[in-house]
């Protein structure tokens, strides 16, 4: 048996130096002949060439470890090998059980909670039974409705249909193609003439004494003499200015009027639509509706309210045809963009939300910088669809630039006045405020205040008549009337 002169072990590979006649592994004196050119025995020079490979027989026995050449030291591996082996199924047997025991645990803990949840399923259909009893022994109707189950239907999860797609992209074509070249009407009043309106009419004692107050209004375009209102005393009045008669008095609802609107088409019956507590002919939400407007598509009537969503509906059968998914805030008042691709939303926290109406979904959020929060109860688009008039704060009120998603102007109000409506006029030269004391108008982009509507003190909602030429507020029971001077 050969040993290596090098590392002192059999040498796999053994080769023979012709200088010094030594036996050497060839990996390793290679490798010192590379890095020294000499013989590490005896120093003489050495190149690979004088290497003599040795051919040992048999050239397939490799040498056995000096600690596997007697039977006790294979006695020895082998219990090192069982040693070990029983050590690893010791520890698979540890966690085996520990795994079985957290397995355990989770089983019971779901049971425990499966038993919670159907013994309060069970105390909840008690209540509602117990209530319903006491209910209808004192002669409430539907006192159960509030604690129902929020339950969303299929088509609050599912998108517009293509067709009311295809009929909004219409619209949206037709009418913007014709805004930047659209000037106001022939006989349609200017900034000059609203700075010389005057009271001209007062409508008194609409609506009940008790309780008083005239919560909303609207003005019909083809009847201009004709007006609708909401009142706190839960009804909705039809009025003509011209015969001086209320046409229809509406009741039915169960809580104060939020607010009103017409749907006048060409060639088909017109509707009067009205906003409360869910107690309409169109029942979808659970909270108060905050928004009630007709969409650019007159066929579509578009309902906010506080729990959360907004809802569309086709108003020639008046079947919902989509709700939104709850969002993070209520909607306390709602706006449609000229074209009627957009939707806006006041919330609870001076945020303002606008939605691509046929997705669904948040395209911008508008929030006032360095703003005390309040509640945007009122927004209006610009005819011109560029800008959006809304309070910033309780007495301001901010123009926001929808391309820029930013405010351009603020105008503030006098101290202690609180906006409860405002409203561009559908030329887009003018906006006016109704407030706590009164109404203002205001000029577009110059912001110049036009003039003041007084006379009535506090103002819950405004309307532009026929071609901009009178200006309609609700103050207490009263409508007043202002316009140019006789």
């Amino acid at each position: 048996m050969f040993f290596c002169a090098i590392s002192g072990e059999p040498p796999q590979d053994p080769v023979v130096s012709a200088k010094s006649g030594k036996v050497y592994e060839r990996r390793l004196i290679v490798k010192y002949i590379n890095e020294n050119g000499t013989d590490p025995i005896t120093g003489d020079k050495l190149e690979e060439a004088d290497l003599i490979t040795i051919k040992a027989s048999p050239s397939t026995a490799a040498p056995r470890p000096p600690s596997q050449t007697s039977i006790p030291a294979l006695l020895h591996t082998l219990q090192n090998e069982w040693d070990a082996l029983m050590l690893e199924t010791f520890a698979l047997k540890q966690q085996y059980n520990n795994v079985r025991q957290e397995l355990s645990a989770i089983l019971y803990r779901d049971d425990a909670a499966s038993r919670v949840v159907a013994r309060l399923m069970r105390e909840r259909d008690a209540a509602r039974e117990a209530l319903a009893n006491v209910s209808a022994t004192m002669g409430i109707p539907n006192a159960a409705d509030a604690i129902e189950d929020v339950v969303m239907d299929d088509a609050a999860a599912q998108a517009l249909p293509q067709e009311v797609v295809e009929q909004i992209d219409q619209t949206q074509a037709a009418l913007s193609s014709t805004r930047k070249k659209r000037k106001p009407p022939t006989g349609y009043v200017g900034p000059a003439d609203v700075k010389t309106f005057t009271a001209k009419h007062t409508i008194p004692s609409l609506h009940s004494a008790s309780p008083a107050g005239i919560t909303s209004l609207a003005v019909s375009r083809s009847s201009p003499s004709q007006f609708l209102t909401g009142g706190n005393d839960k009804i909705v009045q039809l009025y003509d200015r011209s015969t001086d008669k209320v046409l229809a008095s509406l009741k039915g609802h169960t809580k104060k009027i939020n607010v009103v609107a017409f749907r006048e088409r060409e060639g088909e019956n017109t509707l009067l639509l009205s906003g409360v507590y869910p107690k309409s002919t169109i029942r979808v939400h659970k909270g108060d509706i905050t928004g009630l407007a007709i969409h650019p598509v007159p066929t579509l009537l578009a309902l906010a309210s506080t729990d959360k969503t907004y809802s569309m509906h086709d108003l020639t059968t008046f079947a919902q045809i989509y709700r939104s998914l709850p969002g993070d805030e209520a909607f306390t008042s709602m706006a449609i963009h000229p074209d009627g691709t957009l939707i806006g939303f006041g919330t609870p926290t001076s945020t303002i939300q606008i939605y691509d109406c046929k997705a669904g979904s948040i395209v911008a959020s508008l929030t006032p910088s360095n703003a005390v929060p309040f509640t945007v109860n009122t927004l209006s688009f610009s005819e011109n669809g560029y800008h959006l008039v809304a309070p910033d704060s309780s007495s301001t009120v901010a123009i926001w630039d929808l391309r820029k998603q930013k405010s351009v102007h603020t105008v503030a109000l006098d101290d202690g006045f609180r906006v409860n409506k405002v409203l561009y006029d559908t030329s887009a030269q003018f906006f006016g405020v109704a407030g706590s004391g009164g109404g203002r108008v205001y000029a577009n982009k110059t912001w110049e205040e036009l003039t003041r509507l007084e006379e009535g003190g506090d103002m819950s909602d405004i309307a532009f008549g026929e071609m901009g030429q009178e200006i309609w507020g609700a103050t207490g029971r009263e409508i007043r009337v202002w316009g140019l001077p006789a």
